[in-house]
């Protein structure tokens, strides 16, 4: 049997930190692809306006703001209910929100602890459960953000990378329980956008250890995230590396 791509044209997909960088091409990429967005924001209002502005401009009525603290709980389900009224639908949640700060051991405390896991991995997952209802009426996708560091610790950096291991596994189990009617995948960024704190010579000696010995564009992901939605249909449970080939070396 043949099937047809998975055209995003109508479907409305939740992007959590969306205002800015990687999350923001992602907005974009859908958009390109006819999508109506729920853009996800915490403080960063003025961005996440001026990117909706953008793109309803361009598509009138087509992208909408939601404000919403993924560190309570509590707001997770209001947060899924304001996303599906909306168009009075939800096909497609990408979790991309994340904090990301060196932990090293000695150092790490119970709120940097707390703060980490729950942007990493439990608001993906209690997002994901109170939007699986919805997403299974409407055979949707959820894709998850993890990191090519969930499998290869980065140093002074270890609750940040169990946080992104747990969602690499919490991504494997949702597509076991929720599936045949919803699909679950991630994509694990390498040296796409640079954090603070990273001179010149260490950009060098990341981008020396790829195949390709370049560092990536947010346009990478949101072409991976792409591909997963509209074309993977019989792919869930896998990982998706965009990395350049870093995990190809040590």
């Amino acid at each position: 049997m043949q099937h047809r791509p998975y055209s995003l044209s109508g479907k409305v997909a939740l992007i959590t930190g969306a205002a800015h960088r990687v999350g923001a091409s992602m907005v974009r990429a859908l958009h390109a692809q006819e999508a109506n967005i729920v853009l996800h924001y915490r403080h960063s209002i003025d961005g996440a306006q001026a990117l909706a502005d953008e793109l309803n401009a361009l598509r009138a009525n087509s992208v909408t703001l939601a404000q919403a603290d993924l560190s309570d709980i509590a707001a997770l389900v209001p947060l899924i209910a304001e996303a599906t009224q909306a168009w009075g639908r939800l096909d497609v949640l990408i979790n991309n929100a994340s904090s990301f700060y060196p932990t090293p051991v000695g150092d790490v405390d119970e709120a940097a602890w707390d703060d980490l896991m729950a942007s990493n991995l439990k608001a993906p997952f209690f997002l994901a459960q109170a939007a699986a209802p919805e997403l299974t009426r409407n055979q949707g996708v959820i894709i998850n953000i993890v990191d090519i560091h969930a499998d290869r610790p980065l140093k002074s950096h270890p609750v940040y990378c169990m946080a992104k291991a747990g969602l690499v596994m919490m991504t494997k189990s949702l597509a076991r329980e929720l599936g045949p009617d919803v699909r679950v995948n991630a994509v694990a960024p390498g040296a796409i956008l640079w954090p603070e704190g990273i001179d010149e010579q260490g950009k060098q000696d990341i981008t020396s250890r790829t195949a390709l010995k370049r560092s990536g564009m947010p346009e990478d992901i949101s072409r991976a995230v792409v591909y997963l939605l509209r074309d993977a249909h019989y792919t869930t449970g896998q990982i998706l590396a965009v990395d350049g080939g870093r995990t190809l070396s040590n």
